[in-house]
């Protein structure tokens, strides 16, 4: 099966914002791993195919964070 990679570069100021980060990928069905570094301000995932870059987007929006950047597969996506 097939999966996509996903890279945000998102604004978090403390351990607290990865954290609210982390939680909701955490949630989020057809996510097979992520990455989320308070130190470089990004947010690595990998999904199942079935997973659109739009969904994990918008889960990240949802917590409030401001995400500056993004790309899937390594192509610039719109945030």
């Amino acid at each position: 099966m097939a999966e996509h990679n996903y890279t945000f570069n998102v604004t978090m100021t403390c351990g607290g914002c990865s954290g609210a980060v982390e939680r909701v990928l955490k949630k989020l069905d057809g996510v097979k791993s992520y990455d989320v570094s308070l130190d470089t301000q990004t947010a690595i995932v990998k999904t199942e195919e079935s997973v659109g870059y739009t969904t994990v987007l918008e889960k990240i929006k949802k917590t409030g964070k401001k995400v500056n950047s993004g790309a899937a597969d390594g192509v610039p996506q719109s945030v």
